[in-house]
């Protein structure tokens, strides 16, 4: 007799299909379809950490969505250094540390690498970083991959082939050279105080700027006023005996400005004794002697060079198109002419300026276009990822200002043209509202109320530019100078 099993196990058993058996009958379900494998982030690598480079770092960080690219920042200093504000660094109107913008902080968002990009593959989408790091390991530079390059490494001081130049010459683009300068003047006239010998004396109060674009002429109007302030402070040094020599190639200075407020500017310096030379080369400087195309011989420890700027070496390190002179060639969308995937601005960059008159014009080399050129970047690289049309970058020139030194100026804005103290005080108003974030405005504006309740500040720190010198004296000798 056969035992069958309950209805209940019966049922069970029928009903229940067996794993991976459908049921007698039933349709078999495709299996689910996987979940898509996450996106992986687009990487936009910038090059550069000046105006273009931060400044569309900031404007990118703030629009792009979550997850959809990512940012790193390679810069061979860990900061912005917001270069207007240098004259007023070197004179001490501004603490040195006010000057510049930590990346790392204002770039919350994106990741930051301190380093030199020393050549681009871009064909490769990749560049070559050379790190301290890098450097303490001996092993070469790293290579870094991006699907978008923005490249912003600025310009470096344009020197020429004269003799004694490199020997001698000190530049004016850093805050490091600015206040280098500021410890270097400052302890000339400390020599120039305790020589006995006269023609060390001569020397040492002699100070050569030659370039009289921005730079030069910012520079020498800072310093030229905080040199004959600190003189009231050396007993056997007056005013007059300080030397100052603006020299220039061109028949102009501060072009920028025009020609009217050029030509004030020249009558203003040269009120307050400072020689200025037009249509002059500096031709030697050997042995501490300045030699002039004129015939000039000024006997000089001090040899500031401002006279222009070139692109960055890197553009030649690279395999994207270069104009005649050494820039990125670009179109008005700030691509790279002809390049997918790669962008350009600033100083760097041969942008086309769509407002001239005539054809062929670029945008100059400033921090005027440089700071509105960063925000089109930055919306034509989120364009170009959503797929959206770019936009052209079109910004008509407003004019110019310029600082003469503490309360002096020249300024040609929107066709008007003010000089003196208005003048002054339009430079100042200007860059404060420019100098980026919140906390550098608060802290430079601070500095200048507090300059101008309280006297200048005088005092040279040049050992702070060989910190371990002191404790090298002292191991060495076991003689420590402050105890002599």
């Amino acid at each position: 007799m056969t035992t069958k099993a309950p209805a209940s196990e019966d049922a069970a058993s029928e009903g229940t299909p067996r794993v991976g058996t459908p049921p007698e009958g039933a349709t078999q379900k495709a299996p689910a379809p996987k979940a898509p494998a996450p996106k992986t982030p687009v990487r936009i690598l910038i090059v550069g950490g000046g105006y273009v480079g931060m400044y569309t770092a900031l404007h990118l960080q703030r629009k792009l969505r979550r997850g959809e690219a990512d940012i790193l920042v390679v810069s061979p200093e860990p900061y912005m250094t917001y270069q207007p504000f240098l004259p007023e660094a070197a004179a001490g109107s501004i603490s040195p540390r006010h000057v510049v913008v930590p990346l790392r902080r204002a770039l919350g968002n994106c990741q930051v690498l301190t380093g030199e990009a020393a050549s681009i593959d871009h064909a490769k989408r990749t560049v070559m970083v050379k790190t301290l790091a890098t450097e303490e390991e001996g092993t070469g530079p790293i290579a870094v991959h991006y699907d978008e390059l923005v490249l912003a490494p600025g310009s470096v001081s344009r020197t020429l082939p004269v003799p004694g130049l490199a020997d001698y010459g000190i530049g004016f683009k850093t805050v490091e050279e600015a206040i280098g300068l500021r410890n270097h003047v400052l302890e000339q006239m400390d020599i120039a105080s305790s020589t006995r010998d006269p023609e060390v004396r001569d020397a040492a109060l002699t100070f050569v700027f030659v370039g009289g674009g921005y730079a030069g002429v910012e520079a020498l109007g800072e310093l030229e006023d905080m040199a004959r302030y600190a003189s009231r402070y050396y007993h056997n040094i007056e005013p007059e005996d300080l030397k100052f020599i603006l020299v220039e190639a061109t028949g102009r200075i501060l072009p920028e400005v025009g020609e009217e407020m050029g030509q004030y500017a020249i009558r203003e310096l040269r009120g307050r004794n400072i020689d200025v030379r037009l249509e002059t080369r500096l031709d030697s400087c050997e042995n501490r002697v300045a030699v002039l195309s004129d015939g000039a011989r000024f006997p000089t420890r001090t040899l500031v060079w401002t006279a222009g700027v070139k692109p960055h070496p890197l553009l030649a390190a690279t395999d994207l198109p270069l104009d005649e002179r050494g820039r990125l060639k670009c179109t008005a969308a700030l691509q790279v002419d002809g390049v997918a995937h790669a962008w350009a601005a600033g100083d760097a960059a041969a942008v086309p300026d769509l407002t001239a008159a005539a054809a062929g014009t670029f945008c100059a080399p400033n921090a005027q276009h440089a700071v509105r050129q960063a925000k089109v970047l930055a919306g034509n690289v989120l364009a170009a990822l959503r797929g959206s049309s770019l936009q052209d970058y079109r910004h008509k020139y407003v004019g110019s200002v310029a600082s003469l030194g503490l309360h002096k100026g020249v300024a040609h804005v929107y066709g008007k043209r003010l000089k003196g103290y208005p003048a002054w005080f339009m430079h100042r108003a200007y860059h404060l509202s420019r100098v980026p974030t919140f906390n550098r405005k608060a802290r430079v504006l601070a500095e200048w109320t507090l300059a101008g309740l309280f006297k200048r500040e005088i005092v040279s720190l040049g050992s702070l530019e060989n910190p371990r010198a002191e404790f090298e004296l002292a191991a060495g000798t076991g003689r420590h100078p402050e105890a002599s």
